[in-house]
């Protein structure tokens, strides 16, 4: 090629790339012969669709077709689903209408949105220059907008709270409204509701204000009146006795003028969480916390923090400040604060007595066991079990500490054994009463139905059936604590003497006992190492295993013959009643009986609310008593022994606080003997690391724990002897700002 062609062809290209695309002036056509003119479309497409929009473009065209894109940086509203999608805008080049017809087909395959584009450059510009005029004004109009909408959501958001809750009362109250009915005249509005009695008064008085203020000519009226449906159970309660409602209640609403087991629970739940969560320290720091929950009640309860879990607490504050008061008083029972004891009476063991057994003026000496043996000390047993206690002399200046525990067992050998002995009986001791308590509380709810039956037949054999056996061993556990047994082997096990109540009870301890042989364990009696007493004692637990039972069968079959036999009367009764309205309706002789549906519906009506006007079936009675005594039976048995959840939940936590102190503190105190410096620093962190895992795991995990255990002795162990809960929670129309929070 020659030099100076060549440098006309570079300067031709470098004109045509200075020159845009869309020109006024129409190229040449590529054989010189003519005038060709380009044609353009413009669009937007997807962008995921724009390699395959280009694929499809180049096949179907045959490579005809010039495309430029350029993406669009702000995602776009979708016009048909509304949604934000990336999208790019494109301009293809083409020669022909058979092009343009293919390739507006291509693009609305692709669903790409194709815009209209002047094909001169002037028009171009003015074109830019309409949309540029046209986006300001938008985007001012959208501005004005947008300020006069917040000013106007600023002017609303003073009012909204209230306008929602005019809302909310208008819905209650027109909801309310439309379970009125009207009278026959259309005139007036009547509808029946519940109302507590005691309010009555203050209900009357608020619709004689009601109907002053409306200036209506006639006044509202309310009546009483009576209703054989059962009423909801209503309770007044307060701050601190709500949150023990709610406990009771998530077991079941009581039935209408049932007796509550709240005020007792008051006492008792607390109690029975103390005694396994007996330690004075976690029961201070428990009760200090709650007791600042209700210092600062008022502002808490406006604010929202912590959720759930800290609400529940809040509302059971007065709960948890019980429940560790009384874990203070349980804790100084035990004598253990942090797993030590207290020292704040001084000890009543002393092994120092005065010297000669008792001789004045002579000084002490620490106790020997060698030197009381022959001596003024008791002696018990021959050879190699001899033993001895305190000599006469130096029992006499000790007396028992004053309270609680003596803190000498704290480091005493057998500290376990007697703790353990302790809580046990404590706990069937604490668990027999309980249960006793709630068959005497099923009285009054016999009282109250009138049930006299059900008082003699089923309140004197549960009384009977308890009190014979466990009364019993909680009569012998309080025995065998204040019997002196010279001899430990002649105290017998109370377990195995309940046991032998039923499995030996033809047994005498005098059968068993020959000549020139001592009699074991469990042939002597507990009231001393007697076997004439044993003899007696069975005696006794022969007479007390008969009564028991016996009671069985009372329970199972008299209450369902009594009413077996009282529906049978009843019925002959109805039967002459009927017969002799018969007679009264014959007209004189050979006079015709005349018989309608009212009156044989008068005929033996029934008294509803009281099961008379029910079918009797006499299979189903028997089999609900039959249920009756068996739950009561065997669950006498297995709740007895579900208190036994307080001595090994005592033991849990005091063992694992010991052992917490032990590994953690007590580690810290002896490097410190050790290294002082050293010991000073690693004291500090694990003082922080007992803190934090006696928070964590003693006061919530264990706390927890003993919550819930609480919680399953009232509801099953306790209530379950009088409580049915067969009721419904009385409801009543409130305007109150969290009735209305709570309308959907």
């Amino acid at each position: 090629m020659r030099p100076g062609r060549e440098r006309r062809l570079r300067a031709r290209d470098a004109e045509s790339d200075k020159r845009g695309l869309l020109v006024d002036s129409e190229p040449e056509t590529a054989g010189g012969g003519g005038q060709a003119k380009f044609t353009f479309v413009t669009g937007v497409i997807a962008r995921e669709k724009v390699p395959a929009f280009e694929r499809i473009l180049w096949r179907a065209c045959r490579g005809n077709v010039f495309l430029r894109q350029a993406d669009i940086e702000h995602p776009l509203d979708d016009p048909v689903t509304g949604e934000q999608v990336h999208k790019v805008v494109f301009i293809l080049f083409f020669q022909g209408d058979q092009l343009r017809t293919r390739v507006r087909k291509i693009c609305e395959g692709f669903r790409a949105t194709l815009y209209q584009c002047p094909e001169t450059s002037g028009e171009r510009e003015q074109m830019t220059v309409a949309v540029s005029n046209r986006i300001r004004d938008l985007k001012s109009v959208l501005h004005t907008t947008e300020q006069h909408s917040l000013t106007q959501l600023q002017e609303v958001a003073l009012d909204i709270d209230s306008w929602q809750t005019k809302v909310r009362k208008m819905k209650a109250i027109y909801h309310a409204m439309n379970m009125f009915n009207l009278d026959v005249t259309q005139r007036c509005l009547i509808a029946e509701c519940w109302c507590p009695v005691k309010d009555i008064p203050e209900v009357q008085a608020a619709l004689a204000r009601g109907t002053e203020r409306s200036g209506a000519t006639v006044p509202s009226i309310l009546n009483r009146m009576s209703t054989s449906d059962q009423p909801p159970t209503f309770f007044r309660t307060n701050k601190f006795t709500s949150g023990f409602q709610a406990i009771v209640d998530a077991y079941g609403i009581a039935t209408y003028q049932e007796v509550s087991p709240v005020p007792y629970t008051i006492i008792t739940f607390p109690f029975l969480f103390a005694v396994m969560f007996g330690d004075a320290g976690h029961g201070l720091l428990m009760a200090v916390f709650a007791g600042l929950l209700i210092l600062f009640e008022k502002r808490l309860a406006n604010t929202d923090v912590g959720g759930e879990m800290f609400s529940t607490i809040f509302n059971g504050r007065y709960i948890v400040f019980f429940m560790g008061l009384f874990s203070i008083y349980t804790g100084m029972i035990y004598n253990d604060v942090f797993s030590k004891s207290l020292n704040l009476f001084g000890s009543s063991w002393d092994p120092g007595y005065p010297y000669g057994f008792g001789n004045e003026g002579e000084p002490p000496q620490v106790y020997n066991i060698e030197d009381c043996l022959g001596n003024e000390g008791v002696e018990i047993g021959d050879g190699e079990d001899q033993m001895s206690e305190f000599p006469t002399a130096a029992m006499e200046y000790h007396t028992p500490y004053p309270f609680g525990l003596d803190p000498v067992w704290q480091v005493s050998e057998n500290k376990l054994v007697f703790t353990n002995s302790y809580k046990m009986k404590m706990s069937v001791i604490l668990g027999v009463a309980q249960m006793f308590f709630g068959v005497i509380l099923s009285t009054f709810n016999h009282v109250h139905a009138k049930s006299y039956i059900s008082l003699a037949v089923e309140f004197v054999p549960q009384v009977l059936f308890l009190l014979c056996i466990f009364g019993w061993l909680v009569f012998l556990m309080v025995a065998k604590w204040v019997t002196f047994y010279a001899n430990s082997s002649t105290a017998p096990s109370l377990l195995i003497t309940l046991i032998n109540m039923f499995l030996e009870f033809t047994r005498l301890p005098s059968d068993y006992v020959v000549e020139g042989r001592d009699a074991g364990e469990n042939e002597y009696s507990v009231f001393g190492p007697s076997v004439q007493l044993a003899t007696l004692q069975a005696i006794i637990q022969k007479g007390l295993v008969i009564a028991a039972v016996s009671s069985i069968p009372v329970m199972l079959l008299v209450k369902p013959f009594y009413l077996k036999f009282q529906h049978k009367k009843r019925a002959n009764s109805d039967e002459e009643a009927r017969q002799t309205h018969i007679a009264e309706q014959v007209g004189g002789e050979g006079g015709e009986v005349i018989h309608t549906g009212a009156q044989n519906g008068k005929v033996g009506e029934k008294t509803e609310g009281h099961g008379e006007g029910e079918d009797f079936e006499f299979g189903e009675v028997f089999i609900h008593q039959a249920i009756h005594t068996i739950e009561y039976c065997l669950g006498t048995i297995s709740n007895t022994a579900s208190y036994l959840r307080l001595w090994a939940l005592s033991l849990a936590h005091a063992e694992l606080s010991e052992v917490l102190w032990m590994m953690v503190l007590q580690m810290g105190v002896s490097m410190g003997a050790q290294q002082p410096a050293i010991g000073v620093a690693a004291l500090f962190f694990l003082f922080a690391f007992w803190a934090v895992l006696t928070v964590g795991i003693l006061l919530i995990m264990e706390g927890l724990s003993a919550f819930l255990h609480a919680l399953r002795l009232h509801w099953v162990e306790f209530q379950s002897k009088f409580y049915i809960g067969a009721g419904y929670k009385f409801v009543p129309f409130s305007l109150d700002k969290k009735a209305m929070e709570g309308e959907t």
